[in-house]
C-alpha cells in the first residue's frame, strides 16, 4: 500500500490531522463522487429505482464477501438500531429462557435496546469490564453469566470509549455451550481489522458503513446466520422485506427467506452508491494491509504516550484502530486540539483517538506536539 497515494484521495487530510474515524471516516474522493451522481440522476432522470435496487444488490453482496458470508445472511437496514430492534421483536421472553446479557462496554443504542424488552419480560444483566485490566479475566466473568436461562448474549466487538477488544469467539462458545444466541455491535471494527462472522461464531453481527467503511449514514447492515433465518419472524416488516418485493401485495405479510427479512421499507438510496464508494477502497486495498497500517500508527500511539509516562483507558486489552488517553479536562483538550486542525473526539474522561489506514506516522508527531502543549491536561501514570 502507497500511503502517500491513499491519502491523496482524503482531501480533509490536506487541511486536518484527522484521527476521528471511529466517529465518521474521512470522506473520499470517490464518495464523493458517488454521492454527486445520485444528485445528478435525480435532476437528469428523476427515479432509476431499477438502477438504486441494482446498486443495494451490490452493496450487499460486497458486504457479504467483506464478512465472510453470504449475501442471503446480509440484510441492508437503515442503521443498527433499525436491525437490532428488528431481531428483538423475533423473541419470546415470556418463558424461563429471559435472560438478555449486556456488557458496560455496550455502546448505548445496543443496551437500551435490550432494556427496552424488560417490557416484554427480558431479564437484562450486565458484564462490568470496566474495572478489569487484564482481558482474560473478562471470559470468567461471562462464564458466570451465562446459564440455561439465557437467551442471549450480546456484546460490542471493540468498545467505542476506549477501543478494547473483547474475545468474542470465546464468548460465542460460551453462548451456545448453553442454547443462547450470540449478538456482535461490530461498528467499530469492520473495516478496521479482518471481520469473519464464521470463525467468530456470531449468530448475528450488526454495522455500518459511516466509520471504518468509509460511505455514510443512513445505510447498516446485519448479518444473520443462514440456518437462523427460517425460524426467526421479525414483528417489523415493509416491501423490501417481502419475498417478492414487486409483488405490491396487500393480504399478508410473505416474509423474504433470506436475511432480508429484517429490512423495512424504502431504502435510503441516497446512501447506496456512497456506501459502495467507501467499501470498494476497502476491498481495492485489502482488509490485512488496512489492519496493518492501523496498527502501525497506534502503537506508535502507544509508544508515544508511554514515553511521556501518560495514562492509558484501552490499557493492555487488544484493542481496534483507537487509543483512548486519560485527561484531567477532556472536553477542553478536544476543543484546545481542534483549533489546532486535529480532529479527535472524547468519551469517558479520555482523549480517543482513532486514525484509520490512510493515516501516516506524520499525524502521530502533530499530534502529540499539540499534546505537548496541554500537557497540564493529561493524566500521568
Amino acid at each position: 500500500m502507497d500511503i502517500s497515494t491513499v491519502r491523496t484521495h482524503f482531501p480533509i487530510l490536506k487541511r486536518k490531522t484527522y484521527l476521528n474515524s471511529c466517529s465518521y471516516g474521512a470522506l473520499a474522493d470517490s464518495v464523493r463522487q458517488a454521492m454527486e451522481q445520485y444528485l445528478d440522476d435525480r435532476d437528469n432522470r428523476g427515479a432509476c429505482w431499477e438502477q438504486w435496487v441494482e446498486e443495494q444488490e451490490k452493496l450487499r453482496d460486497s458486504t457479504a464477501m467483506l464478512l465472510g458470508a453470504q449475501a442471503s445472511e446480509i440484510a441492508l437496514v437503515p442503521s443498527l438500531s433499525a436491525g437490532l430492534n428488528a431481531f428483538a421483536s423475533c423473541l419470546d421472553f415470556t418463558g424461563e429462557r429471559n435472560k438478555v446479557i449486556v456488557t458496560s462496554h455496550d455502546f448505548p443504542t445496543t443496551a437500551q435496546i435490550w432494556h427496552a424488552q424488560k417490557r416484554r419480560g427480558a431479564d437484562v444483566q450486565r458484564v462490568e469490564l470496566d474495572d478489569l485490566t487484564e482481558p482474560g479475566d473478562a471470559l470468567a466473568r461471562f462464564a458466570s453469566a451465562i446459564d440455561s436461562s439465557t437467551a442471549v448474549v450480546s456484546v460490542p466487538y471493540i468498545c467505542y470509549r476506549n477501543g478494547r477488544k473483547l474475545d468474542v469467539g470465546a464468548i460465542a462458545e460460551l453462548a451456545h455451550g448453553h442454547g443462547a444466541l450470540m449478538v456482535v455491535d461490530a461498528y467499530q471494527a469492520v473495516g478496521a481489522l479482518p471481520v469473519d462472522v464464521k470463525a467468530l461464531n456470531a449468530d448475528v453481527l450488526l454495522g455500518g458503513y459511516l466509520k471504518y467503511l468509509m460511505g455514510t449514514a443512513g445505510m447498516a447492515y446485519m448479518y444473520v446466520k443462514g440456518e437462523l433465518v427460517e425460524a426467526l419472524r421479525p414483528t417489523t416488516s415493509g416491501w423490501f422485506a417481502q419475498e417478492d418485493v414487486s409483488a405490491m401485495a396487500i393480504a399478508d405479510n410473505v416474509s423474504a427467506h433470506s436475511a432480508r427479512r429484517f429490512e423495512g421499507g424504502t431504502p435510503n438510496v441516497s446512501a447506496i452508491g456512497a456506501c459502495r464508494a467507501g467499501l470498494g477502497m476497502v476491498h481495492d486495498t485489502g482488509i490485512e494491509a488496512i489492519a496493518k497500517q492501523n496498527k502501525l500508527i497506534t502503537d506508535a500511539i502507544k509508544r508515544e504516550a508511554a514515553a511521556r509516562g501518560w495514562v492509558s483507558a484501552t490499557g493492555e486489552w487488544p484493542h481496534g484502530a483507537m487509543i483512548a488517553l486519560r485527561s484531567t479536562d477532556m472536553v477542553k483538550l478536544v476543543s484546545q486540539l481542534g483549533d489546532a486542525g486535529i480532529v479527535v473526539s472524547c468519551r469517558d474522561g479520555n482523549v480517543r483517538i482513532s486514525p484509520h489506514f490512510y493515516n501516516n506516522e506524520n499525524d502521530i508527531q502533530t499530534l502529540f506536539i499539540e499534546l505537548d502543549r496541554n500537557k497540564d491536561l493529561m493524566v500521568r501514570e
